[in-house]
């Protein structure tokens, strides 16, 4: 062994090599152990690996090695989550034990440094200096809240009170990438005062080319800041405030048309440039006490969202319609959470308030050209009427303004019973408003000009308006329980639980497009077969279809689409945390059976419609398992380490009730699985480690994973899918001093597969997932 440390100190030009066990004073070490981050966050009374709960921990080191540099990078790292990468950072739609959304209600809740994330719009975002991430699989609506029945991520940062010096980033890589961070992390000469600012500046030129122009359509920059500051103020009290900044400008979705029958797409290729921006500025104020007994925490949050989507909605090249949704979100929070914090008390209990006000004010008009006014309205008319009409561009105006509140009370309690037993339960009464006002408007300018079959008959000008205005409103009380039983063995808990999981219902904002364009085509031929009678009249608002001539896009009921009811589910699971070959090997497990009634999905009309809306399905049931081990293989007197971490989510998600109806037929879905969600999530990484401690290099790290997803169907009916697929990452990091020379690669195989599909106008469309991918990395940290 001497003879081989020798040989590594001979090739870094030094002759001899301290062990890092006698330099731990003068090695600096970055992992999440070593900066000493808060393992236990203010709703949590025991360790992690401790709790009856399915977990994932991502560590500093592991998100450097594997380049996470936003959430949905976990996907397949950790067992049954995925998040796709739909080409924008506002379609953060993310998937866990088969259950997900594509729009509205997340699945899953997201808090950084405590402070909630209520917009799932924000959940995609640039990561600055993240020392930790935890993700909770199954319901955690009994602590939580709302819309965490697949799960809760909780991020953490490094803190100025764990944490001095600064840190530098610089990468360059693929498609002209460029990420740059500094951050400053300080604290004052008595140790009671810390701070810490940072910021960050991404761009890149893009990977996906739109052959319409020839340009890259998903370039993009992001960039933004924090501020944190943090105060002792004596006698176990303490006050945090955290305030962050970013900004995203990006371009638009590299989604192309899909032939299903030969089951191949073409190139990407629309004519209108699309884009998407997003502000959001958060602020979390938390007041904490820490005594010998009892913990106490206060979390005030405000949150600010501002963004911004103009895209092309037919992604073809020719002259159909657009979208520009923008809205604006202020948000504000309050979580108060007293909890008893002596681990030798066979009672521990938890009890919190929390309380919610939210208001969105979004703007979504829809433009129609000249190639959508002659395929979609004059298209569906009779040929004696539309012959004789010119209709001018108009657009479908739609404003809202969507207030919500709400308010909850919740308590936990575990008790144990002798050394081994420990038993939990808690529960949540959750109240919850919403109110939509829509204010939807059309005037369409249109000629009608007979003078080329009879010269006596002048051409009129006539203007059809169509409003529809209205106020919806929508209210929850829930109770969200929760059950469980710990046994402790030598290696480790094992453990049993039952809880319910919830998911607030909502407004179907995107489709009174479709709407508003039924009642226009339905006053458009009336008034138009009303000047073929001589009628004349001057203007018209909405009225019935001509007897005869029935709409090629539904008519819909604005009463039953233009809200949908809430989710539940039922989850039962057992599993475990367990440590063994003297705590070299750690193996998490779990298996679960979840029952969903109302489950939410995400539908496209039949026909040429041209919006999308959330509906309710009978019943779903999936069932699954999921596993995650490591195994040091290798540690030699601390200069060398070798990991093996293996991760593998199974899960068997279907359809138990769901009719629907497809071109007037009545179609069952009974006994399919559900859609966009993957049936496998497997990952293999294996990571070794090597002090040298020489002149020009003091430690090595080599690693290299291998990840997969797949079966995922594309639609209700089973009958569009994407195989499993798989990636090949890799990476390499040097280290001297303060100094960090990193090399990694992304996709090494060039994989080909898809991330997401959809149907608009009656056609479908695939989105490409990302081709092989490299990048090097410059890191100072003082």
């Amino acid at each position: 062994m001497k003879l081989m440390f020798a040989v590594l100190a001979l090739l870094s030009g030094t002759p001899e090599v301290e062990s890092p066990i006698e330099k731990q004073d003068s090695v600096k070490q970055y992992t999440i152990e070593e900066v000493g981050v808060e393992v236990r966050g203010a709703k949590q009374h025991y360790a992690l690996k401790e709790q009856p709960i399915s977990s994932s921990v991502v560590g500093e080191s592991m998100i450097r090695r594997e380049h996470i540099v936003s959430i949905k990078d976990l996907s397949a790292v950790v067992p049954n989550f995925f998040q796709p990468d739909y080409g924008s950072k506002m379609t953060s739609s993310v998937y866990v034990r088969g259950f997900g959304a594509r729009i509205d209600q997340p699945v899953i809740g997201v808090t950084v440094d405590g402070v909630p994330y209520l917009n799932k719009n924000n959940y995609d975002f640039d990561m600055l200096d993240v020392a930790r991430i935890e993700l909770l699989r199954g319901p955690q609506s009994t602590l939580y809240g709302r819309n965490t029945m697949g799960g809760q991520i909780n991020i953490y940062t490094l803190s100025p009170m764990n944490y001095e010096g600064a840190r530098v980033g610089l990468e360059y890589g693929s498609a002209n990438t460029f990420q740059g961070k500094a951050s400053y992390y300080g604290r004052s000469e008595s140790g009671k005062f810390g701070y810490m600012v940072g910021g960050f500046y991404n761009r890149t030129d893009g990977f996906f080319e739109n052959a319409y122009n020839g340009e890259k359509i998903d370039c993009g920059e992001s960039s933004g800041g924090r501020v944190r500051l943090v105060g002792d103020l004596g006698r176990g009290w303490e006050l945090e405030n955290i305030a962050q900044i970013g900004y995203a400008d990006e371009g638009g979705y590299a989604y192309s048309a899909f032939d299903a029958e030969k089951g191949s797409a073409a190139e990407v290729n629309y004519n209108h440039p699309s884009r998407y921006m997003r502000l959001n500025v958060s602020d979390g104020l938390v007041l904490s006490h820490v005594g010998e007994k009892y913990r106490f925490t206060a979390t005030t949050s405000y949150q600010f969202t501002h963004d911004k989507m103009d895209i092309d909605n037919d992604f073809t090249p020719k002259d159909m319609f657009t979208l520009i949704q923008e809205q604006r979100e202020h948000a504000v929070t309050e979580d108060i959470v007293f909890r008893t914090n002596d681990d030798d008390r066979r009672w521990q209990w938890l009890t919190g308030v929390y309380g919610f006000y939210k208001r969105i004010d979004m703007s979504a008009p829809v433009s129609f050209q000249s190639d959508g006014i002659n395929d979609l309205i004059l298209g569906n008319m009779p040929a004696m009427v539309k012959r004789f009409l010119t209709i001018e561009p108009f657009d479908l105006k739609s404003d809202f303004d969507i207030p919500t509140y709400g308010a909850a009370v919740y308590h936990e309690s575990s008790l144990r019973a002798g050394k081994r037993w420990r038993f939990t339960a808690g529960l949540r009464l959750d109240y919850e408003k919403s109110t939509m006002d829509y204010d939807n408007f059309s005037e369409v300018d249109y000629k009608f000009d007979m003078s080329a079959m009879n010269p006596n008959m002048p051409a009129l000008d006539r203007t059809v308006e169509v409003k529809m205005q209205g106020k919806e409103e929508l209210d929850f009380l829930e109770l969200l329980p929760k059950f469980a039983v710990n046994f402790t063995t030598g290696a480790g808990d094992l453990y049993a639980t039952v809880t319910r999981g919830y998911k607030a219902g909502g407004f179907n904002t995107q489709i009174f497009s479709d709407i508003l364009q039924n009642k226009m085509k339905t006053a458009l031929m009336s008034d138009a077969m009303g000047s073929i009678g001589g009628g004349g009249r001057p203007s018209s608002q909405a009225g019935g279809q001509p007897s005869g001539q029935p709409s090629a896009t539904p008519s819909y009921d604005e009463a039953s689409v233009t809200t949908y009811k809430p989710e539940y589910s039922w989850n039962y699971e057992v599993g475990g945390h367990l440590k063994l070959a003297k705590g070299r090997v750690a193996l998490d497990f779990a298996a679960f059976w979840i029952e969903c009634r109302d489950q939410q999905l995400t539908v496209f009309p039949d026909g040429d419609a041209t919006g999308r809306m959330m509906s309710n399905a009978g019943r779903s049931r999936s069932r699954g398992a999921e596993i995650s081990a490591s195994w040091d293989m290798l540690r030699l007197m601390s200069m060398s380490h070798l990991r093996l971490m293996a991760n593998y989510g199974f899960t068997h998600a279907e359809f138990v009730e769901y009719d629907d109806f497809v071109n007037g037929e009545a179609v069952s879905y009974a006994g399919n699985y559900l859609p966009y969600a993957p049936k496998h999530t497997a990952s293999v990484g294996l990571v070794y480690n090597c002090w040298i401690g020489g002149r020009l290099l003091d430690e090595i790290t080599v690693s290299a994973s291998w990840q997969g997803a797949g079966k995922i169907y594309w639609n209700e009916a089973n009958t569009l899918s994407q195989n499993f697929y798989s990636q090949l990452n890799a990476s390499l990091e040097l280290r001297k001093g303060d100094f960090t020379l990193g090399l990694w690669g992304k996709n090494l195989t060039n994989t080909e597969f898809n991330t997401f599909y959809f149907r608009s106008v009656g056609n479908d469309f695939i989105s490409p997932g990302k081709p092989i991918r490299w990048g090097i990395s410059l890191g100072f940290a003082m």
